[in-house]
């Protein structure tokens, strides 16, 4: 997909091999991208990323990587700083958007731009508050314990149920990315939800923090971070869910940034009640 625009502006499929530029940008704007997150991203949709380009310089970025038929998740928008104003971000959503089709498009939106989003007709579904701070110390619970390779299609049905869609081959390689450690609360032989910490630009991220009950994302909290006393962490929690609101401020985090989920359409239902951390603000 090629697409000429304003002052030469020409929007192509971005690679893995650009992803630096785009989570560069991002760490920039203060999303503290994780370190490992682009080969998990372009495994769910290898062709949902985008870069404009003014003389073979990257200037612009956005994603709309499909997941499934029905469903679709935009993120990465990015302009930049020096090239803002001049049109480059909406051309560049025009010419990417279009990869979406007819599917319903969601979104993690910052304050800032959560008004232009709706006149493209995305409406609010709830806010998203980054709780972060120092991970408190914390002995491993019982019942959690390390993902392994025979966990994998419990997980991914599991993420399935707690998602708007299918997801598998992202859930694969984000339990196995470098420096991620995913872990399973279980009752036996069921798992009863799950978790994944890894490395970002600026300390430690949490996302996804699945679980059946309260109890069972504590659980998973305080092992996610138990070797990780007094690092940064950060944990993205769904306002609607009051419990994780609550598990997030008992751990002593504090809100440091907000988005909104936005959806141009319906979404299959899913357990809204066990995501007590979403896994990205950039895949949902």
């Amino acid at each position: 997909m090629t697409s000429p625009a304003s002052q030469d502006l020409v929007i192509t499929q971005a690679t893995l091999e650009d992803w630096p530029v785009i989570s560069g940008w991002a760490a920039d704007e203060g999303w503290n991208p994780g370190l490992s997150d682009g080969p998990a991203f372009f495994a769910q949709d290898p062709e949902g990323f985008f870069l404009g380009r003014i003389d073979g310089e990257p200037v612009s970025a956005i994603s709309v990587v499909n997941h499934g038929a029905d469903y679709a998740f935009l993120g990465c928008y990015l302009v930049r700083p020096d090239l803002r104003g001049h049109g480059h971000g909406i051309t560049t959503w025009k010419t990417a958007l279009s990869h979406a089709g007819n599917r319903t498009v969601g979104l993690d939106g910052v304050v800032a731009q959560q008004g232009n989003y709706r006149q493209s007709g995305f409406e609010l579904a709830h806010r998203t508050i980054r709780f972060a701070g120092p991970a408190p110390e914390a002995e491993v619970p019982a019942g959690v314990r390390p993902a392994g390779p025979a966990d994998l299609a419990a997980i991914t049905a599991y993420d399935s149920a707690c998602h708007p869609a299918d997801r598998p081959r992202f859930v694969a390689e984000w339990v196995t990315a470098p420096g991620h450690r995913a872990l399973v609360h279980h009752d036996g032989d069921r798992i009863t939800g799950y978790g994944v910490i890894r490395p970002a630009h600026d300390g430690l991220r949490i996302g996804p923090l699945f679980a059946d009950t309260p109890d069972d994302a504590l659980a998973l909290f305080t092992a996610l971070t138990a070797a990780a006393a007094g690092t940064a962490v950060a944990l993205d929690v769904p306002e609607t869910n009051t419990a994780g609101v609550a598990l997030a401020e008992a751990a002593g985090l504090a809100p440091s940034f907000e988005t909104a989920r936005m959806y141009t359409g319906p979404v299959r239902e899913y357990a809204r009640e066990r995501v007590f951390g979403v896994t990205t603000l950039e895949l949902g």
